[in-house]
């Protein structure tokens, strides 16, 4: 198979959390969340590697013990930095960004996104599932709206659309990404943007430098670990699936 053709996903994984240090080893069933996120990455199709990216040895050595890979990097300004370091060395075409505090990750989102890459011309791709009606006011939601085409055109922690006149879909942002590996290098080169730093939401960095982002519709809702209340919550989540 050839380069261009070859995927591999990235879980960047760091022990610093204001709210939550230590995460990725917090226990989970009986195991670290950052193993039932490599568990379930590993189990979607048409991936060649699955690296867990750290720049911690004891994040490291939990990895190794289970079975995984580790791609050891230095400190990161962003979790898309961190991947970027991992992958440089790495003959792929096409690189998924998954975020270690989602133990239920669906291996079919990734298997979507996989699918969207290939597509002539779309050089990233994220996720969106319907917005609840009490997710509507909370800032830690993101929303987006999206063209006729696929395409998001923002991303904002305010609702999203304002409805003037009539209802209106609305779609919550699902923080999984998809990138042919020579754009993401693009993107960690990127200069920061105002609507970036207003919104504090990463990916406005490359809808404001003109790129286009893929959006890919999914009824899958995460469970998010930001909390040890949110650990409670995916513990809740596992007994109930």
């Amino acid at each position: 198979m050839a380069d261009a053709d070859l995927a591999v996903a990235v879980i960047p994984a760091r022990w610093a959390s204001t709210r939550f240090p230590g995460k990725p080893l917090a226990p989970l069933s009986g195991r670290p969340m950052v193993q039932h996120v490599w568990e379930r990455v590993r189990s979607a199709r048409g991936l060649a590697r699955v690296l867990v990216a750290t720049d911690d040895l004891r994040i490291a050595a939990a990895v190794r013990g289970f079975g995984g890979e580790v791609a050891m990097t230095g400190e990161c300004r962003t979790g898309t930095d961190r991947v970027w370091a991992a992958v440089q060395g790495i003959p792929a075409g096409r690189v998924l960004n998954v975020q270690g505090d989602e133990p239920l990750i669906d291996p079919e989102c990734l298997e979507a996104l996989l699918e969207a890459l290939a597509e002539p011309g779309v050089q990233m791709a994220t996720l969106k599932r319907p917005l609840e009606p009490a997710e509507e006011a909370n800032p830690n939601v993101v929303k987006v709206v999206s063209s006729l085409s696929g395409d998001a055109l923002y991303f904002s922690r305010a609702r999203l659309p304002f409805e003037r006149v009539g209802p209106a879909a609305c779609f919550a942002h699902v923080g999984v990404y998809g990138y042919r590996k020579a754009f993401l290098g693009q993107v960690a080169a990127m200069e920061s943007t105002p609507l970036e730093r207003a919104e504090s939401l990463e990916q406005l960095r490359v809808l404001e430098h003109g790129f286009p982002i893929r959006v890919v519709l999914t009824s899958w809702r995460g469970v998010g670990v930001d909390t040890p209340a949110d650990l409670l919550r995916a513990e809740r989540a596992l007994g109930a699936g």
